[in-house]
């Protein structure tokens, strides 16, 4: 079988990841939809070729499994389909005291946020650099840019994330492979409810999803780079920097402070 140029996104039944399948759908690229929901998987998937006209390939894969990046590889091969966009999509975040969250939880954070993202980046690129074409983009967080208590695994491996993005894209740069490091602050997607963070109040309310994709799609046209969307973001970023590391730490201690004892919100 030919092998046909696809976009693979990880996370993608949902949230940001559904906003990026979307729009590379509505541009006629061929994808790859990468989630642990294999019937909604499917669905999503039938819909995006109907509509658009394009092949649409749904693997259902946990990519907090050791192994399941390499697995995942091998399957596009046996399907044929050769990737030249990577979107990095696939992460999830978890409120409390360190101690009181289950350390099998925080090893699968940190296996889904850093160990997939980097597995995956590392077999997809050698085929991305011969075709010199596509690019890489990594969803990471303004959390990447301090440490925030009561999340801190989560705001750890989101820094390890921007760190490395922001260097592979240097490493890239003369093969002209564009890297985008995707920080969006809050974003309408499940992710606070699922991480048990409560209701939070964002200052200029939560971005969509789509909204955060479009940024990032956007700048990946224009050769990759830090995208951190909207400018009440990219103003706190700015701030903080400005700021003792420590009282930034304090700071958002207090907003992320669980409510009652064992961490729940």
């Amino acid at each position: 079988m030919p092998e046909e140029p696809f976009a693979l996104i990880t996370g993608a039944s949902g949230g940001i990841g559904e906003c990026f399948a979307r729009a590379l759908a509505a541009g006629r690229r061929n994808l790859v939809l990468v989630a642990r929901s294999e019937k909604k998987l499917q669905q999503f998937a039938a819909e995006l070729a109907a509509k658009h006209g394009v092949r649409v390939e749904a693997i259902a894969a946990d990519l907090s499994v050791a192994g399941a990046a390499g697995s995942l590889v091998e399957e596009l091969r046996e399907r044929g389909c050769s990737v030249d966009l990577l979107v990095n999509n696939a992460g999830f975040g978890a409120r409390g005291e360190l101690w009181k969250l289950t350390i099998e939880r925080q090893s699968a954070m940190v296996a889904l946020n850093i160990n997939a993202l980097v597995e995956l980046t590392y077999l997809l690129l050698p085929g991305i650099i011969a075709r010199r074409r596509g690019g890489v983009i990594n969803v990471s967080s303004t959390a990447s840019f301090q440490p925030v208590p009561y999340t801190t695994t989560y705001s750890a491996t989101k820094a390890f994330v921007t760190s490395f993005s922001m260097g592979l894209a240097e490493e890239l740069r003369p093969y002209g492979i564009p890297v985008v490091t995707l920080c969006p602050g809050g974003t309408q997607t499940n992710f606070f409810v699922s991480g048990h963070y409560g209701v939070r109040d964002i200052p200029g309310g939560m971005q969509a999803p789509e909204e955060v994709a479009a940024a990032a799609l956007d700048a990946l046209e224009h050769g990759g780079g830090l995208v951190i969307p909207r400018l009440i973001n990219k103003l706190s970023v700015i701030v903080q920097r400005l700021i003792p590391r420590q009282t930034v730490a304090k700071f958002a201690a207090k907003i992320f402070r669980p409510r009652s004892p064992g961490g729940s919100p």
